[in-house]
């Protein structure tokens, strides 16, 4: 096939394959914000607000340009830019596929492919690219508004033209595929740094074409990896933390010295930096050094697309709603670019989770404090002993007693006792087993198998050991019976979960056939796609060093990984018509090239048919469902307490794109925790009125009062707003063991007046409660807590000058607030409210509560049609979500139950009727402890039980028939796995005996017999 005729067709299947993939995502994509970070995503770019650190300004503006083409849809308009993304890395990833075919398939002698190898050429980058694009993880990112589809757009573009630059190297003006390289580097960090890694692969591609003919040695191998890895360091660890540290040291003089407005000294240092960068640009091009010219060129091209960042300083400037860590000068640019809040983790060399500690130090740093920087102190850092060190420590987070439990089941007790420490240091062998058991095979070769060999279910699995849940599954039975058991018997919810995907391992067969197949005949192109899948894969491994239970699987942090394997697929494809046509003596080799490629359609085909009904979210909106239903418990102006993700990002999004209940003021927790945030409650936002906050900004600095000591010396009740007067007072302190001398609390005991008449007219009560309304609460904070949290210090600050004129509702009862305020809380369903009325709410009563409010909040106010409809996939985290922490059927139950308590049985049964039809079995399945989540069963139970109590038996059966088989049905698996899910087992049968106590007490007595009877012959049948 000649040259010309290759590209047309080249193109033209290149073409086919991004339609292919562009239909796929846009057809699945969610037409709302999903859960996790997709909602924040969305209201920032809508509004081009300030996301969490570090920032990503370049997709915030993509993203807000398609917002723009599609106003009235702006969260569809995000999903599809992601979807186009996707399909874009698709179409470069085949042309990448392409490109190293070529290397691997012979040329006949006039330099051309002969009709076969052109056929399979492009028929592995047609089947590596729709492998990928078909992928577990890949698709799960392509279909909603995040930085991961971009980003891998980005690594797909920057090695792509890093090809075009080999190809064309001998040709005028090469170099300008390195400058947009370059430039894209600088953009895609305004995306995610991920794109980062892909830096020393393109400089082994820039060597490899410098020296074609002739082999490196060793040595010089070696050197071209640290080149790689110092153009790495370099713009991580230097260009990124320290030119806007730069900036920000000019901004200090121009700020406190010159007394110029707050970021001229940082755009004075950018203008700068570029015009020292363009004026070495054409100095060296004047002299003809072509290097330093590329170098500088380079440097500058990266510094442009990183100048994008001065966005978030200006957005952050004009306070929009949401404004994470409110970098609007450059010191706290720095701090928001290095992810100061999160923390960091031991690498090379460092403590382990019990290393002691031999000092706390308090480093400082410059905040802006009334137009001028100041350098005040930080939070404390500890350091640790060395005899607490080891190398390449792996088992290093001491934060939460369960990831030292953890750790411990590694260490079995044992290692070297360390002076000072509680627990032991873990020997080497200790250490490495962790890491090779739980960082390299949990979480990374079991998201690798996911794609690639298939899944067994879309269920979260924290912790390796679990056969039930978020294993690798290929569908081929004696390897997964051998691995996993058999689990034929499983209950409905785990057999035939959607997420259950079986690829019989011929995706991993065929990518590992390329591999070879590429070793055999390109050992340098093997190379550069080993060092692709290593660096985007394992190398993160090492450099997260992740502590165990994560919230939420991490595997789309190696979707570039997956990308690099995918193209070992699609050389599969080759290798296989290169055998076949050697075999046939290159007879038949059109048919065959066609043939081979037809074929191994089948691997792309079988991904695609078993992903796609769980990747399909085309009906799917009930995170932003479940927001507006959260802000309507709010009242008008009232304040929302959040503490997660998952219950506020989904709450910005309804505010700030849809409009919803922009009066309610979100306060979160894990956030006011942060002077930032605290600031922000100081001003209005959207309709939200500022909150008369009394603490000055130098109380709450970060790094300032984190904890706060609490010195009650005299054991009375203190009114909150003279607590707070103390506080403020700046010679009220008390003085530490080391000499310093800090704020503290000066009681435990807190009254909070109360004003009766704004509790009721602001519906903080109902009227028929007025008379049991006091002149004051009293919050007290437990004996046993010598300090309290800077968030609690919030909220000593917002009662201090509270006139029950906002309601003040909290999800979770409040969560990790521990002050007292859990003692005069109302239950609401999806939230409780501040009442000023003693009141308790536990797993066993609400206590006392408004059973018209909750009876016209279900039945006029909330919306279940997002989680009612049919023909959606009910993934894990909606039921993680509506099953655990936010239970519907508690909530229902709990508004019908106080309605009988009121002797309305009409209206509880109007309650009970709502929640079988608008939450039901079929998306929520009744019996729900096969994926961990018992209160829900015994919700379920209740539910029955009520219904016999209002005298409608037929509506209790009803239930009680579906829900006992589904029981029956998990007690048996269960049963069966006994010694693995002994505890899983045990909740099952509390469950049957529930039941059947429930059903003796309204007169059903037979068919509790029958259960009973059920029960032990199953139990006689398994156990003998």
């Amino acid at each position: 096939m000649e040259e010309k005729k290759f590209r047309l067709w080249n193109m033209i299947v290149a073409a086919v394959v991004f339609v292919i993939a562009t239909f796929t995502y846009v057809s699945t994509i969610e037409p709302t914000a999903s859960f996790w970070d997709c909602g924040e995503f969305i209201a920032s770019s809508y509004k081009l607000e300030v996301g969490h650190p570090p920032g990503n300004p370049v997709f915030q503006l993509i993203a807000r340009f398609f917002t723009i083409l599609a106003p009235n849809h702006p969260a569809i308009a995000v999903n599809i830019m992601s979807a186009l993304c996707s399909s874009l890395t698709i179409f470069f990833l085949y042309l990448t596929i392409v490109f190293f075919a070529k290397r691997i398939l012979p040329k006949r002698e006039d330099g051309s492919y002969s009709t076969g190898s052109a056929i399979a050429i492009m028929g592995s980058g047609a089947i590596g690219a729709l492998a990928y694009c078909f992928s577990d993880t890949f698709w799960f990112s392509a279909v909603e508004g995040e930085v991961y589809a971009m980003s891998s757009l980005f690594t797909a573009i920057v090695f792509w033209a890093m090809t075009k630059w080999y190809e064309q190297a001998d040709t005028p003006y090469a170099n300008r595929w390195i400058l947009l390289i370059s430039f894209l580097m600088g953009l895609s960090i305004g995306v995610h740094l991920l794109n980062l890694l892909t830096i020393p692969c393109m400089v082994f591609l820039y060597y490899y074409r410098m020296r074609e003919d002739k082999p490196y040695t060793f040595w010089e191998f070696v050197k071209i990896f640290l080149i790689g890895v110092v153009l790495v360091g370099l713009i991580f660890l230097v260009l990124i933390p320290y030119l806007p540290k730069l900036a920000a040291y000019f901004d200090l003089f121009f700020v406190n010295t010159l007394h110029l407005p707050v970021n001229s000294g940082a755009a004075f240092f950018l203008v700068a930096v570029l015009g020292l960068c363009f004026w070495g640009a054409f100095r060296t091009y004047a002299k003809g050094k072509v290097f330093w010219n590329t170098a500088i060129m380079c440097l500058t091209a990266i510094v442009i697309g990183f100048s994008v960042f001065s966005i978030i300083i200006i957005r952050s400037g004009v306070k929009p709603p949401t404004n994470e860590n409110q970098p609007d000068n450059a010191f706290s640019l720095v701090r928001y670019l290095s992810r100061e809040q999160y923390g960091s983790a031991p690498l090379i060399y460092g403590h382990y989770y019990g290393s002691p500690y031999a000092d706390i130090e308090y480093p400082s740093y410059y905040a802006l404090v009334n137009g001028k920087y100041e350098k005040v102190q930080g939070p404390a850092e500890p350091k640790y002993a060395s005899s607490g060190n080891m190398l390449f420590p792996r088992m290093w987070n001491s934060l939460d007693d369960k990831y030292i439990q953890f750790y411990e089941s590694y260490t079995e007790g044992k290692g070297r006792t360390v002076p000072g420490a509680k627990y032991k240091k873990p020997t080497m062998g200790a250490n490495l087993k962790f890491f090779f058991d739980f960082q390299l095979n949990w979480m990374y070769w079991r998201y690798f198998m996911w794609n690639f060999a298939g899944r067994q279910n879309d269920i979260h699995s924290p912790s390796p050991g679990d056969v039930f849940y978020g294993n690798w599954e290929s569908g081929i039975g004696p390897l997964d019976r051998m691995r996993l058991g058999d689990q034929s018997d499983a209950p409905d919810i785990l057999k035939n979960n959607k997420g259950k995907n079986h690829y019989f391992l011929l995706p991993l067969l065929l990518g590992l056939l390329g591999l070879f197949f590429q070793f055999d005949r390109d050992k340098r192109g093997c190379w550069v796609i080993f060092l692709l899948f290593f660096m985007t894969g394992i190398a993160i491994v090492l450099y997260l060093n992740q502590n165990p239970y994560q919230v939420r699987e991490r595997d789309y942090a190696y979707a570039g990984s997956f990308y690099a394997f995918a193209v070992w697929i699609g050389f599969g494809v080759a290798a296989l018509y290169s055998w076949l046509s050697s075999l046939a003596k290159d007879k038949s080799d059109a048919i065959i090239g066609a043939a081979v490629s037809i074929v191994c359609l089948f691997v792309p085909g079988i991904m695609a048919a078993q992903n796609w009904d769980d990747h399909d979210r085309s009906n799917r909106a009930t995170s932003t469902e479940m927001a507006k239903n959260y802000l309507s418990t709010a009242g008008e102006q009232g304040y929302l307490v959040t503490h997660g993700d998952n219950d506020t990002f989904p709450l910005w999004y309804a505010q700030e794109v849809e409009g919803c209940r922009t009066d309610v003021r979100i306060l979160n927790t894990s956030l006011l925790g942060t002077d930032w945030h605290i600031d922000q409650m100081r001003y209005a936002v959207n309709e939200s009125k500022p909150l008369p906050l009394q603490i000055p900004q130098r109380q709450y600095l970060y790094g300032t009062n984190d904890w706060v000591q609490i010195y009650d010396t005299r054991n009375t009740v203190v009114p909150i707003s003279e607590v707070v007067k103390v506080f403020k007072h700046p010679d009220a302190k008390i003085a530490l063991e080391d000499g310093s001398r800090v704020d503290y609390i000066v009681s435990r005991k807190m009254s909070v007046p109360v004003d009766r008449e704004n509790v009721i007219k602001y519906g903080i009560l109902p009227e028929s409660l007025k008379d049991s309304i006091p002149d004051q609460i009293v919050l007290e904070i437990p004996k046993g807590r010598n300090y309290i949290t800077k968030q609690e210090l919030f909220f000593i600050d917002l009662l201090s000058t509270y006139k029950w004129d906002r309601k003040l509702s909290f999800l979770s009862n409040g969560g990790d607030i521990n002050m007292g305020i859990k003692d005069y809380l109302m239950y609401d369903g999806y939230s409780s409210h501040l009442i000023p009325i003693k009141n308790r709410i536990t797993n066993t009563s609400i206590g006392i509560v408004d059973a018209d409010d909750l009876y016209d909040r279900i039945m006029n106010k909330m919306s279940w049609e997002a989680v009612s409809r049919k023909g959606y996939y009910v993934d894990y985290q909606n039921l993680y979500t509506f099953l655990g922490v936010l239970p519907q059927r508690e909530f229902f139950y709990n508004a019908a139950n106080a309605m009988l308590e009121k002797k309305d049985t009409v209206k509880c049964e109007q309650i009970l009727d709502k929640c079988i039809s608008d939450f039901p079995n079929e998306n929520f399945p009744y019996e729900s402890i096969s994926v961990g989540f018992y209160n829900n069963d015994l919700m379920v139970i209740r539910i029955i039980d009520l219904y016999y109590r209002i005298g409608r038996p037929e509506k209790a059966k009803a239930i009680q028939d579906v829900y006992s088989e589904e029981l029956f049905e998990t007690t048996k698996f269960f049963l069966e796995y006994y010694d693995l899910a002994q505890r899983d087992f045990e909740l099952c049968s509390n469950c049957l005996y529930y039941l059947c106590d429930t059903l003796k007490i309204n007169g059903q007595k037979e068919a509790a017999d029958n259960i009973m009877k059920k029960f032990e012959a199953m139990l006689k049948e398994i156990v003998g």
